[in-house]
C-alpha cells in the first residue's frame, strides 16, 4: 500500500513538471517492472514472447523520450484557464461528454454485460479528462508553493471539482469492468484506450507538440505504438499462462493407477475400476 501511494504522488508529480504525451505512455515501465519481480521473488516462469514484450516497451520508452516535446509550464491557473477554454479543447470536451452520456445512458444497459467496450469507454474518456485536470492542479499547488498563491482563483477549485468527479465515474466503471470481464483482457484494452485519449487530450489542450517537426511527432506515434504492441504481448502472454496452469484432475484407480483429464470434462465414477465420462 505505501509503495502504491509513493507511486501515485510521483505519477501526480511528472504531470507537473512533463508532458501527458510522455508521462502517460511511460506508464507501461510499470507492468515491466512486475513482470520482472514476479519471475524473480514469485518464481513465475517469463515466456519468451513476454521477453518480446518486456523489450518493445523498453524501446518504444526510450524513443519517446528521446523525442518528446519540452515541457512549458503556464505561469499561473488562469493561464490554464485560458488554454481550457479554448474552441478547440471545449469542441473535444463537449464531445467526450456526449460520448460518456451515450455510453451511460443507451449503450450500457443493453451492452455493458457484454461488450468490454463501453465500461472502458467511458473510464478512458473520463480519464482523459481527469489527467488535464490533475496537471492543472499540480500546477497550481507548485505555483503555491513557490509563493505565488493560486489557492484564490476559483479556476483553482474548478479543475478540484472536475477532477474530482472524473475519477469517481472512473473508478467506478472500471471496478464494474473488472467485476465483469476478465482483469487480463480488461488491463491492456483499458491502457491502450486511456493512453489514447489522455494523449489527444493533452496535445489539444496544452498543445504539446506545438514547434516539434513532423518527423519527431512520428517517432513518438512510433515508440507509443511499440509500447502498445508490447503491453498487449505481455497481457496476452500472462493469459496464456493462466490457462494453461488450470490444471488437470488427477486420481487414482484401484491404487495402482493413475489417470488425467480435463477438468471441463464431466466425470461419473460407477465402480472402483473404471469411470465413465
Amino acid at each position: 500500500m505505501v509503495t502504491m501511494i509513493v507511486g501515485e504522488v510521483a505519477n501526480f508529480v511528472a504531470y507537473v513538471y512533463a508532458p501527458a504525451v510522455l508521462v502517460t505512455p511511460l506508464g507501461a515501465l510499470s507492468i515491466i517492472i512486475s513482470a520482472a519481480l514476479a519471475h524473480f521473488l514469485l518464481k513465475e516462469r517469463l515466456q519468451k514472447m513476454g521477453v518480446l514484450g518486456c523489450l518493445s516497451c523498453i524501446v518504444g520508452s526510450v524513443v519517446i523520450v528521446i523525442h518528446a516535446p519540452q515541457e512549458h509550464t503556464p505561469a499561473s491557473v488562469q493561464e490554464i484557464w485560458i488554454l481550457a477554454t479554448q474552441p478547440a479543447f471545449l469542441i473535444y470536451v463537449a464531445a467526450t461528454l456526449s460520448a460518456v452520456l451515450a455510453l451511460i445512458l443507451h449503450f450500457e444497459p443493453r451492452y455493458g454485460q457484454t461488450n468490454i467496450l463501453v465500461y472502458l469507454g467511458i473510464c478512458s474518456l473520463m480519464g482523459a479528462i481527469t489527467v488535464v485536470s490533475i496537471k492543472a492542479i499540480g500546477i497550481a499547488i507548485k505555483l503555491t508553493m513557490e509563493g505565488v498563491s493560486q489557492v484564490a482563483y476559483p479556476q483553482t477549485w474548478f479543475f478540484v471539482t472536475v477532477a474530482a468527479i472524473c475519477v469517481i465515474t472512473q473508478l467506478n466503471y472500471l471496478n464494474k469492468a473488472l467485476d465483469t470481464f476478465n482483469a487480463a483482457i480488461v488491463s491492456p484494452v483499458y491502457y491502450v484506450m486511456f493512453t489514447t485519449l489522455t494523449i489527444i487530450a493533452s496535445a489539444i489542450m496544452f498543445k504539446d507538440w506545438s514547434g516539434q517537426n513532423v518527423s519527431s511527432i512520428a517517432s513518438e506515434l512510433c515508440g507509443f505504438i511499440t509500447v502498445l504492441s508490447g503491453t498487449i504481448i505481455l497481457h496476452a502472454t500472462r493469459e496464456q499462462e493462466t490457462a494453461s496452469t488450470q490444471g488437470t484432475v488427477t486420481w487414482y484407480i484401484s491404487g495402482d493407477s493413475m489417470k488425467n483429464i480435463e477438468d471441463e470434462c464431466l466425470i461419473a465414477l460407477h465402480g472402483a475400476d473404471y469411470l465413465e465420462q
